[in-house]
């Protein structure tokens, strides 16, 4: 029943405004796309309505509205026939040749301009996607790595300007790329014109932060509240002008009041103006800590997910070829309803990172055991059909090991020995490893760590050519695995390159206490320059990785909105997986995280003629006797033709 008075309301309130923004919209956007803005609302109404009465109550509907409007009319017409091109190709995101590519624009070429410089080595790879890391100005000194943003309508002046990313944006478009950048949610630099002005009592920016007199309620709240970075930043709030201000990730950072409507007003139009740079996906940064409940961890609460609803269906007013992407590091049962996988659907974001399928490739790699990864992927929900995984094997962060206790015990395991055996090893501490990482955030206290260093030394590639041929089929296999398993498979910058550890971030003082630098390293260009000989590193690597891209773009199966499965077999070294899409036959993948040969039952892969080799490590599958062989890491693809 409130559901249907909810409907109700919204219905009443879209009629009172109809009159109005109907000659509005006429005027602004001519009567051809007023007509499908008017429609965008009518059928984005109650995304609207609902989640914004859940949390605020009674919300101004036509003043966000009049925002999205104005958004619309100063849309540029290059992106108003993109946005044409996909209102009709609705679900353009989930196509099997989108494979993305994810960079420092300085790391990667130097500015924005030489980024557009340097298009043709990507389209070379074959990408589709580009997600520029944080490149919006942030403040001066410390930073943490670009994520204290001071204004959010300018670019690091490092890299260039507005208009070079607007410039960048088009050539992209030209190319069929798309543009991802990240949009930081929780919390603004200290220095940021909003902070500046609630510091000065400036009535328009009353309650954008969140701050306390004393330290009765902050207390209250760290007694359940997760710290961050327990080292070098302990607790979340931190003491400025006699008052407790809430930074739940670094002293500089300042938590935003999600609480106030104005805050979520100024955020909509900051979307929907970068939006209109040429933006294409929004990287919603920190999403999870967005809003705050006394007793609780103060992430992933409903709030959230309703407040990324209403902006979502209010962004698709005015630029509806635009998409969310949720950086949500989380447990498995928290990540999907970013997706819009609630009781009831609710559309939030698009695309979401599969942390999960992440963190079990690193695991199975050095246990040589798949168990644990099918134990965990086989109990996550499945996600909307409308929603994509964005899969990775490496990104810009941290590797932090998201392992459940149930999911470890259901394999005999102990999942906080498991996470320690795990860290022992990728920092090459364990007896017999092949890792080349290091520990960053170590905790004495607790003993907990997470895990720093590129994928290729993490695989234990080295300058020593010897550690090559198993360095690249580990490297290799895990990107099989990514590419195979639907939705939008990403390459972190360097790693088609097979590039290792770069230790010249101690040589930089602002950036020698973090670790995480040594992942994040510039681009080689002599490694460029080599990765079209296939007796190079670099040529055995990137040439791998355009095989896998090649054959992904014609697999229909791969397209994201079709149903992932994890394939029973009877070999704990083998992963097994099967994919489904409406419009195409079955798709699976098999990969062994062994050095030594394996063999798996054929009959539960369904190999008896009707699947065959699309691609491989190693040639054909072999079946003999009804096994299926599979050389040490060595993994195929196998589709219904």
């Amino acid at each position: 029943m409130e559901g249907s008075s909810v409907r109700s309301r919204a219905a009443t309130r879209f009629r009172a405004l109809m009159p109005s923004l109907t000659a509005d919209a006429t005027r602004l956007l001519g009567r051809s796309d007023a007509v499908a803005f008017l429609a965008r609302l009518e059928t984005s109404l109650l995304d609207i309505v609902e989640p914004l009465e859940i949390v605020y109550g009674d919300v101004p509907l036509d003043a966000l509205v009049g925002v999205a409007l104005a958004a619309a009319a100063d849309r540029p017409a290059g992106l108003r026939d993109l946005d044409r091109r996909r209102e009709i190709d609705a679900h353009w995101y989930q196509r099997a040749r989108q494979v993305g590519y994810v960079c420092y624009a300085d790391r990667f070429a130097g500015s924005l301009r030489a980024v557009a410089d340097n298009l043709d080595y990507l389209d070379e790879l074959g990408v589709t996607y580009l997600h520029l890391m944080p490149l919006l100005k942030p403040r001066a000194g410390e930073n943490d790595g670009g994520y204290a943003v001071q204004d959010y309508r300018a670019v690091d002046p490092r890299l260039g300007t507005m208009d070079d990313l607007t410039e960048l944006a088009g050539d992209l478009r030209g190319r069929g790329i798309s543009l991802c950048v990240d949009l930081v949610l929780n919390h603004t630099a200290m220095e940021h014109p909003w902070a500046v002005g609630w510091r000065a009592g400036d009535p328009a920016y009353a309650h954008f932060y969140l701050s306390f007199p004393d330290r009765e309620l902050p207390d209250a709240y760290e007694r359940t509240i997760v710290p961050v970075f327990p080292d070098r930043a302990p607790g979340s709030f931190t003491r400025f002008d006699d008052r407790w201000v809430w930074t739940t990730f670094w002293s500089y950072q300042w938590d935003l009041n999600w609480a106030n409507p104005a805050v979520f007003r100024a955020m909509l139009e900051t979307i929907l103006w970068l939006a209109n740079r040429g933006v294409d996906v929004f990287r919603l940064d920190a999403v999870p800590f967005m809003w705050k409940r006394l007793g609780t961890t103060c992430m992933n609460q409903p709030e959230v997910h309703r407040i990324v609803q209403a902006l979502r269906a209010l962004v698709r007013l005015a630029a509806p070829g635009v998409i969310f992407k949720a950086e949500a590091i989380v447990a498995p049962d928290d990540l999907v309803p970013y997706l819009g996988g609630h009781d009831r659907y609710r559309p939030e974001c698009e695309l979401a990172y599969h942390n999960q399928l992440m963190v079990m490739l690193w695991s199975s790699l050095a246990t040589r055991d798949a168990r644990l990864m099918s134990q965990s992927l086989s109990r996550m929900r499945p996600i909307p059909a409308g929603a994509s995984w964005v899969t990775y094997v490496r990104g810009h962060d941290d590797i932090g090991w998201a392992i459940s206790e149930p999911d470890a015990a259901a394999v005999g395991w102990d999942w906080w020995n498991h996470r320690n055996f795990l860290n022992a090893f990728f920092s090459g501490r364990f007896a017999g490893s092949y890792a080349h990482g290091a520990l960053f955030q170590e905790n004495p206290d607790t003993g907990d760590a997470r895990i720093s260093g590129t994928a290729a030394s993490l695989c234990g590639i080295t300058g020593d050519p010897a550690s090559w041929p198993l360095g690249v089929r580990r490297m290799l296999l895990l990107y099989a695995v990514a590419f195979g398993f639907g939705g939008i498979p990403l390459i972190y910058m360097g790693d088609e390159l097979a590039m290792r550890n770069d230790d010249g971030y101690l040589d930089d003082p602002a950036l020698a206490d973090d670790n995480r630098w040594m992942h994040r390293p510039h681009l080689d260009r002599a490694a460029m320059a080599r990765r079209t000989d296939p007796d190079t590193l670099e040529g055995m690597v990137f040439g791998g990785l355009r095989r896998l891209i090649a054959a992904r773009k014609d697999l229909l199966a791969l397209r994201a909105g079709g149903e992932t499965a994890v394939v029973g077999v009877d070999n704990k070294h083998v992963f097994a997986w099967r994919r489904r899409h409406p419009r195409s036959g079955t798709f699976v993948g098999l990969a062994n995280f062994s050095e030594q040969p394996q063999t798996v039952g054929a009959a539960p892969i369904g190999h008896y003629g009707w699947l065959e080799t699309v691609l491989s490590s190693d040639g054909p599958l072999v079946v003999r006797e009804g096994r299926a062989q599979l050389p040490g890491l060595g993994f195929v693809w196998l589709a219904e033709r």
